[in-house]
């Protein structure tokens, strides 16, 4: 199957690199070149760097109808948009991530059925823990491949935001827990010393998030 996915975030190198594992052809399309030609020198995919919402740079990427698109910028107007435009030129299957929860009822109303809505999945699963009395610990089992990780903000990480951690590409930061505060998080969201972040990633990255936080120690000591 192929796959083309507007936004090369973490998230959307994360998503590319999974497909790709399971042997899917992925074409990434970003505007930045820098993070398309840093993401070209490891990642065996196609990459467009352009506008993912102009009908020229989806039909570029487009093969035929058998294509799904997945738009997962951080934008989710841009990513309805993008989705509509994908579905005029004739993918399969449309994808976009809505964060903002007022969209929802736009999409439904445009018929865009397939919708990432990461928040309020985490939300949901939260509140069923904690209806469940599930405890989480340091280290949870999510499945074979995945892993929970409750990781305490040290002192070096005052006032840093997530997007400035050099955190393994698989790890997606879900919540952060300051004291009786908990709220869900995205890049912009600001660390304190003493915080608590859950971290969802592949098992084979764990020992590259302690590193993570190893290695910022190291250099404010330098």
């Amino acid at each position: 199957m192929r796959v083309v996915i507007l936004g090369a975030s973490r998230f959307g190198e994360a998503i590319a690199d999974t497909l790709i594992d399971a042997k899917h052809e992925v074409v990434l399309i970003d505007r930045d070149r820098e993070r398309l030609e840093e993401l070209a020198e490891r990642m065996d995919c196609g990459m467009i760097e352009g506008d993912g919402t102009l009908p020229t740079i989806l039909e570029e990427a487009y093969r035929d109808d058998n294509d799904t698109f997945i738009a997962v910028t951080n934008a989710s107007e841009q990513n309805i948009l993008a989705a509509l435009v994908a579905r005029s030129i004739g993918y399969a299957r449309v994808i976009p991530q809505i964060l903002t929860r007022e969209l929802m009822r736009v999409c439904r109303q445009l018929d865009l059925r397939d919708v990432i809505n990461p928040h309020a999945t985490v939300a949901q699963s939260i509140l069923e823990a904690l209806q469940d009395q599930v405890a989480l610990d340091h280290e949870t089992e999510l499945q074979n491949q995945l892993r929970l990780k409750r990781v305490h903000i040290p002192e070096n990480c005052e006032g840093k935001t997530l997007a400035s951690l050099d955190l393994p590409p698989s790890a997606r930061a879900i919540a952060r827990i300051r004291g009786d505060d908990e709220c869900l998080v995205d890049d912009d969201t600001e660390l304190a010393h003493g915080d608590y972040v859950l971290i969802a990633l592949s098992c084979d990255d764990l020992d590259d998030l302690d590193k993570a936080f190893d290695k910022s120690s190291e250099g404010d000591e330098a």
